[in-house]
């Protein structure tokens, strides 16, 4: 298993607004490619020194290959759908490799 996680910091002006497009469009959006079986989303309690509230969100891909099929088929849209909130937040992604699971 492969996590895709994208950390998110959001600006507090528009958290909720953010919060609800999230959970209601675009992780349905990412679920809906076929490329993931599942995903966390997660609110990071250390408050960071440039303000602003932070998420993370791990979606859990069954390969490299599914992952590699969402960034050539899919994430340019996808990524483009937040254009709504551009320029009051900030994201990074990283990509992860399950070891084991207890």
């Amino acid at each position: 298993m492969i996590i895709y996680n994208v950390t998110i910091n959001i600006e507090e002006s528009i958290e909720q607004e953010w919060l609800t497009w999230m959970q209601q469009e675009h992780i349905p959006d990412m679920i809906g490619t076929g490329k993931f079986v599942k995903a966390l989303m997660t609110k990071v309690l250390v408050k960071e020194d440039m303000g602003g509230v932070t998420y993370s969100v791990q979606y859990g891909c069954p390969s490299r290959e599914h992952l590699q099929l969402y960034y050539d088929q899919d994430a340019e849209r996808l990524r483009n759908q937040s254009n709504r909130f551009a320029g009051k937040f900030v994201a990074f992604r990283t990509e992860l490799e399950v070891i084991s699971q207890h």
